[in-house]
């Protein structure tokens, strides 16, 4: 699949950002008196707020005619997409009423409780909607299997964490327990990515025999039928060399995870706390990225079988 940088934006900072929404909820929640205080709660919430904002106002680059997004919501009972598109639509006020608690400090701690968790599920329930849509898709094996919601909400859940561990250690000494968990989140985000990459690696998938049904030899193409280029072929027919992609997958496993784990272990005793998870997080984004670049590129439509591929 060829990948859009509009497609990759928005689902890196939605992503980075409802992760770090759940994640202030639930600080916020088990830790009703933090170090943090209302405004820096407040001040994470914001800044989550801006970054699903912005990956969504970027997806709508992605269309042809931007002008009729609205349509997207219009297929609730069958469309991945406008149940994604409901549910964030609907995270604003929800979000708005959790950030109205925090500001004006209620005193029921089991309604604090009640909308943080509320918030914060509603949070991963939109990132899961996101992946749906691409794992719905039975034409392209590698992204319909459960791994690619699991990694969905993973990765934006790893990359909320950094950010919190950020804004913590911006506002007060970031305690060892938010960076063990942290880590932690990088180590169960790098488990899935990893099983990932071994799953889509495998062999089985249809082929161009099983495609035409013709099974007793094997099938070739001797004609395209086509002496250009079509919107199938640049869309549906991205290549890209193998020792590329592998050499990006290790990218991914070093820049998304181990150099974050590293900094957080070992650089935290050498610079500055705010310094080193700076650096883990300005790290993990460019990990992300390549990340979600690869997932798109690795994709292999079975379109691709009648337009000379022995096997997707």
């Amino acid at each position: 699949m060829h990948p859009a940088i509009s497609v990759i934006f928005f689902t890196v900072t939605s992503g980075a950002g409802y992760g770090l929404f759940a994640i202030t909820c639930l600080y916020n929640a088990i830790n009703p008196h933090n170090a943090l205080g209302s405004q820096g709660v407040l001040t994470a919430s914001a800044i989550a707020l801006a970054l699903i904002t912005m990956g969504l106002i970027s997806s709508t680059f992605h269309l042809a005619n931007p002008k009729n997004a609205w349509r997207a919501f219009s297929r609730i009972r069958t469309s991945w997409l406008a149940r994604e598109g409901l549910l964030a639509v609907l995270f604003y006020p929800i979000a708005g009423i959790y950030m109205l608690t925090v500001w004006k400090g209620v005193d029921s701690y089991n309604w604090l409780v009640a909308i943080s968790v509320f918030t914060a599920l509603w949070a991963i329930a939109t990132v899961f909607t996101t992946g749906m849509i691409y794992a719905c898709l039975k034409t392209i094996r590698q992204w319909h299997n459960a791994l690619t919601p699991v990694n969905y909400i993973l990765l934006g859940v790893m990359l909320g964490g950094l950010v919190f561990l950020l804004l913590a250690s911006m506002y007060t000494a970031a305690t060892i327990n938010l960076i063990i968990n942290a880590t932690y989140l990088i180590g169960i985000a790098a488990t899935a990515k990893i099983v990932y990459f071994f799953w889509i690696g495998s062999p089985a998938g249809p082929t161009i025999n099983t495609a035409t049904a013709f099974t007793r030899s094997m099938v070739r193409l001797l004609d395209v039928g086509h002496t250009a280029g079509t919107f199938l072929t640049d869309e549906f027919g991205y290549q890209v060399a193998r020792a590329r992609l592998i050499l990006l997958r290790w990218m991914v496993l070093l820049f998304a995870f181990a150099v974050p784990a590293l900094v957080l272990w070992v650089g935290i005793n050498m610079m500055p706390v705010a310094t080193a998870v700076t650096i883990a997080v300005a790290s993990a984004f460019t990990g992300v990225i390549i990340e979600r670049w690869l997932f798109f590129a690795e994709a292999r439509h079975v379109v691709n079988l009648y337009h000379g591929a022995q096997q997707c």
